[in-house]
C-alpha cells in the first residue's frame, strides 16, 4: 500500500467518523447586514424575511425543538406579547430545524400565530452561527432593524424572560 493510499484511507475514515469538523459560521454582529432568510413556514408559504417584512423590526429567533418545555415557554411569551410587538412595528419569526409539519402541529397545539420557519437542511441556522453540535438550533435571537441591519444579538437565551428583554431593547432603539 502506498503512502498516498494510506493518507486517503485515513482522511476518508476521519470524515466518516466525524473527526474532521468544519468551522461553524460566526454569529453575525451588530451593524452587519442581516443574512437573507427564505424558508417555508408552518402554513406552507415561503417567507423571505427581508422582503416580506421590509420596513419592520424583525425578531428572528432560533430555537432547538418544537413542543419542548423551553421552546414552548419562549413561544408562548412571544405570542402573549404580540400586541406589544405590533405596536412597535415589529414581527416575530422563529426558526428551527424541525419540519413544516412539526411547526404546523406546534402552532396548532400552542395557539401560535406568528411565523415559524423550517430549516431542515440547517443552512440558515448555520449561517447565523446558531447550529449546535447536536444538530439542532441554538437558542439565539437577532433583532433586525427596518433597514435590514442587525441591531442586537442575544446568544444562549433564557426563554422565561426573553420576550421582555427584546421588548426593552426595542424601546431603547426607538429613543
Amino acid at each position: 500500500m502506498t503512502k498516498t493510499s494510506i493518507v486517503t484511507i485515513c482522511v476518508s475514515l476521519a470524515l466518516l467518523v466525524g473527526a474532521v469538523s468544519v468551522a461553524a459560521a460566526a454569529v453575525p454582529e451588530v451593524g452587519q447586514k442581516a443574512i437573507d432568510v427564505t424558508l417555508p413556514s408552518q402554513d406552507g408559504t415561503t417567507v423571505n424575511v427581508q422582503k416580506d417584512f421590509k420596513g419592520k423590526w424583525v425578531v428572528l429567533y432560533f430555537y432547538p425543538k418544537d413542543n419542548t418545555r423551553g421552546c414552548t415557554i419562549e413561544a408562548h411569551n412571544f405570542e402573549t406579547d404580540l400586541p406589544k410587538y405590533n405596536a412597535k412595528n415589529a414581527v416575530i419569526v422563529g426558526v428551527s430545524v424541525d419540519s413544516v409539519d412539526s411547526h404546523k402541529d406546534f402552532c396548532a397545539k400552542q395557539s401560535l400565530t406568528f411565523k415559524l420557519l423550517s430549516d431542515t437542511d440547517k443552512k440558515v441556522v448555520e449561517q447565523y452561527g446558531s447550529l449546535n453540535p447536536t444538530g439542532v438550533a441554538a437558542r439565539n435571537t437577532f433583532l433586525i432593524d427596518p433597514s435590514g441591519k442587525i441591531a442586537k444579538v442575544w446568544t444562549a437565551v433564557k426563554p422565561e424572560a426573553h420576550s421582555e428583554e427584546v421588548l426593552a431593547a426595542l424601546d431603547g432603539m426607538k429613543k
